[in-house]
Parts: structure tokens; sequence; C-alpha cells
């Protein structure tokens, strides 16, 4: 992206002569780094969170409320990939404005594909929740209210 919004500034500012498909293409590239991002993001637990409250509650009770938090991800996740599944099928053969080779359901593919890995992640998650514990966090005890910690 940077490249691409780089030769857009160099080809206004410098030849004079504006790209006309610069702009498009620079916006397509953000919403697929920034659904990638989430993926990655998902995958390391960076996504926001409360855990400055819910790692002080009782390792039973973080379990639950793991559970549940977990469940909701998934559900959303598995929204985001059935509709973004179909969204993509219906762009079908509609092509971008400014450069008529790129296929938009090649641009609207992210949904799904983002929607299917973090499904696969949060799945994981749930599963390991229910069958270990899911004790992600570290250690098990509960906050004891110490400002030191």
């Amino acid at each position: 992206m940077v490249v691409v919004v780089s030769l857009g500034v160099f080809f206004r500012y410098f030849l004079n002569s504006a790209l006309v498909w610069y702009d498009e293409f620079a916006s397509y590239l953000l919403v697929w780094l920034t659904f990638y991002g989430a993926v990655v993001a998902s995958h390391r637990r960076r996504h926001i969170g409360f855990e400055v409250v819910v790692d002080r509650l009782q390792p039973q009770t973080r379990r639950i409320f793991d559970l549940i938090g977990e469940s909701f991800v998934l559900c959303f996740q598995a929204v985001l990939l059935y509709y973004g599944w179909l969204l993509t099928r219906k762009m079908g053969d509609e092509t971008a404005v400014s450069l008529v080779w790129v296929k938009m359901s090649w641009i609207y593919s992210v949904l799904p594909i983002a929607g299917g890995l973090m499904f696969l992640i949060s799945l994981n998650r749930l599963i390991d929740i229910v069958s270990t514990g899911g004790s992600q966090r570290g250690d098990d005890a509960a906050w004891s209210g110490s400002s030191s910690e």
C-alpha cells in the first residue's frame, strides 16, 4: 500500500500527471490489510477486551466469562463468514471502476476468508476453554486487590 500511494504522489506532484487507479487500489489494499490484521490480532489475543476486569475474577468465574465471550465472538465470525460469502458470490463478475480487470468478488473475498480464519481461531479457543479450563492468561489466581500487581 505504501508503494502504491507513494507512486500516486510521485506521479501527481512530480510528473504532474495523476494516476486514475491508485486511490481506488490503495483503498482496497487498506481494507485487506485491516481484515488480515484483525486475523493476526485475533490469533495473538490483541483485540479489545476487559482484561482488567476479567483477570480479577476467580478462575471458575473467569472461565464462564471466557466461554460466554468466545461464544459471542464465534457467532460473529460465523455471520462474517456466511454473509461475506454471499456478498462475494453476489458481486460475481462486477469490476472495479478504474481497474476493469479487477473483479469485485476478489476484493470482497477478504470477508469470508478473514471470517473463516477468525472462526477457526475462535473455535479452537472455545474448545480449549471447554476441555482444559482455558487458563490462557497465565496464573489461575484471582486478583488480591494489591496495587503492586
